[in-house]
């Protein structure tokens, strides 16, 4: 087996993953935002739209904030920290359900950070 057929068996893997991380976000978003109501589920729209808000602010690729709103951890510490610390506040949760979900869905369409970044 070649690299390049090993390096296209790993794409294929890694965009399923993406796939079906994807899937159960939107899936967790969606029971979040009918359990807690309509802040929810903006908070989670917005946040889906984040990165499309980010380019329409004029930022581009290479820049920090570009390349912010495209990372996995950020949105990973927003959850994580909310569901360890002690702030109840359900649209901050759903935020990064939605942002998270946003970047899992770039990441499956073969849309991830820019080469070099």
């Amino acid at each position: 087996m070649t690299s390049e057929a090993t390096q296209s068996g790993k794409g294929w893997a890694r965009k399923a993953g993406w796939g079906a991380l994807a899937l159960f976000l939107i899936a967790f978003a969606g029971f979040e935002s009918v359990k807690y109501g309509l802040p929810t589920t903006g908070a989670a729209l917005v946040f889906f739209a984040l990165p499309d808000l980010a380019r329409l602010a004029g930022v581009r690729p290479p820049g920090l904030l570009y390349q912010s709103v495209h990372r996995v951890w950020i949105p990973l510490v927003v959850l994580v920290g909310y569901s360890l610390g002690p702030v109840v506040w359900p649209p901050l949760f759903t935020a990064g359900l939605g942002w998270l979900t946003r970047i899992a869905i770039d990441r499956t369409l073969g849309k991830g950070l820019p080469a070099g970044s």
